[in-house]
């Protein structure tokens, strides 16, 4: 089962997701609180992921998310909005969320997504990616991110390549003819190495580097 935690100021949308995620028969909400005590309920339920609402009027979604990666064993966080807030979706994704959903998202859709989180992959909404490109991209030198996946093995740079595409690490497994763990090892690697913490943010500096694109110059044979 998929230990699944809902942090969000308004009970309506708190009991709605457990509703809807709890329908899944691999999916169990141990817990569905507001802000104020997420932290304290973390560390007693151990949830493997938490859906996070950014904005809450006991306790900022950012500061939670800080709280909740500083734990000993701490959850996947996506952060949850209901609406784009690009002054925030930066700042969530390098303090370590692994994703970030509107809160109108399909809900047939939202037993997958928990589970590519808990797989360890990363989900965003289309309605915030465009700000994700636009602005945590385009943040920092091209050359100093190039020189960080120098430090990358070639097999790292192809499990980083893999992650990018959306790919799980069930999914990255597969691909490669490795073990999950083996693949676990290898995200873990990539991302001490890169100095980051979370698999979007891995993602985002490959792509800022060009690593996840050809060259502009390149010309077709």
């Amino acid at each position: 089962m998929i230990r699944v935690m809902v942090v969000d100021d308004e009970a309506l949308i708190r009991t709605g997701f457990q509703h809807i995620l709890e329908a899944a028969d691999d999916i169990e909400v141990v817990a569905a609180v507001s802000g104020g005590q997420a932290v304290r309920t973390a560390q007693e339920r151990r949830p493997a992921v938490a859906l996070l609402d950014i904005r809450m009027p006991d306790v900022d979604g950012l500061t939670v998310l800080a709280d909740l990666r500083g734990l000993p064993h701490p959850p996947v966080v996506a952060m949850l909005t209901t609406f784009g807030m690009d002054e925030y979706v930066a700042t969530a994704l390098r303090s370590g969320a692994a994703g970030f959903l509107l809160k109108d998202t399909d809900p047939e859709q939202l037993p997958s997504l928990v589970r590519t989180l808990a797989d360890g992959g990363t989900v965003l909404s289309s309605e915030v990616t465009r700000t994700v490109v636009d602005g945590y991209l385009n943040a920092g030198p091209q050359q100093e991110a190039a020189r960080s996946l120098d430090r990358l093995t070639d097999r790292e740079r192809a499990v980083l390549a893999a992650a990018a595409e959306g790919l799980t690490n069930a999914d990255i497994a597969a691909r490669m003819h490795l073990s999950t763990g083996t693949v676990k090892d290898h995200v873990s690697a990539i991302l001490a190495k890169l100095e980051v913490g979370s698999r979007v943010q891995a993602a985002l500096l490959a792509e800022r580097a060009g690593f996840l694109r050809p060259p502009r110059d390149q010309k077709e044979p």
